[in-house]
């Protein structure tokens, strides 16, 4: 795959300015479902900024006041309605390694939520490190509505450790949505914003982390992620050794620099 900076998205919108790449889900006048393609794009495009060294973070949003409506109906729901076991596998195993890559990358990704997150839309804001969303947006992991099981794309795992087990569990079984104030109060957005500001507050998130210490950030997110399955006291040795590697990059030098200095750092990433 080309530079990220010069990729050109087929089934989204793609930009990036200075460091902080965009990716807009863009067919609104359906609230921008999903498709088979848009799935398997989104899917390389994270897992090619594994390796790119340009973009230090990520926003994702919907265009037209929504942010992302699921699979689409027509060009997803039903086909799988008429595919065969192996099938049906490949497809769900598409889905689940969106989230891995999502989950891999080192950029923090922050989702702009408005309007209606619903389905894989909703999966797609979970797996995503940061959240803002709005008082009128709507979050539901609606698979129960469409008799399938709640356990999709990492939500049983990923969903209770960000507004815990319980309330997970209400959501996951009854498929209800979760508005944007309960949203807020168990943690799931860190923040809520005006509809028309959402998307400049996220941006503005992402640009902070963007110029912060990259290579540290990255750090940050693999660790919060491996920890998941280790005991305390393996996730203290491991953080400790993750902190002393971070301790030898230059950026640690430069803070250090820039404090005894009176000034602000400028951090560089290595």
């Amino acid at each position: 795959m080309t530079r990220m900076s010069e990729y050109q998205a087929k089934h989204f919108l793609w930009s990036v300015q200075g460091r902080v790449a965009t990716v807009t889900l863009n067919r609104p006048e359906r609230k921008n479902p999903l498709t088979f393609e848009s799935y398997a794009e989104l899917r390389d495009v994270f897992h090619a900024l594994r390796v790119d060294e340009e973009i230090k973070a990520v926003v994702v949003s919907g265009a037209g006041g929504n942010f992302c409506s699921g699979g689409d109906v027509f060009e997803i729901i039903e086909p799988l309605t008429k595919m065969s076991m192996p099938e049906l596998l490949r497809f769900t195993t598409m889905t689940g390694d969106l989230v891995k890559e999502m989950r891999a990358c080192p950029q923090p990704i922050v989702a702009a939520v408005d309007g209606v997150c619903a389905g894989a839309g909703a999966i797609i804001a979970m797996a995503s490190d940061l959240r803002c969303g709005t008082a009128r947006s709507k979050t539901a992991f609606l698979f129960t509505r469409v008799g399938l099981a709640g356990c999709d794309m990492g939500a049983c795992a990923i969903l209770p450790r960000l507004i815990g087990h319980g309330r997970a569990s209400e959501l996951l079984y009854t498929g209800r949505a979760m508005t944007g104030e309960e949203a807020e109060r168990w943690g799931f957005f860190s923040r809520l914003c005006a509809p028309d500001a959402v998307l400049g507050e996220a941006t503005d998130l992402a640009r902070g982390l963007a110029e912060g210490p990259s290579f540290a950030h990255a750090v940050t997110k693999r660790m919060l992620h491996q920890e998941w399955a280790m005991s305390l006291d393996d996730a203290i040795t491991a953080e400790a050794h993750a902190q002393a590697v971070c301790m030898a990059t230059q950026d640690f030098r430069r803070a250090f620099e820039a404090f005894a200095a009176k000034r602000t750092p400028v951090f560089e990433g290595n």
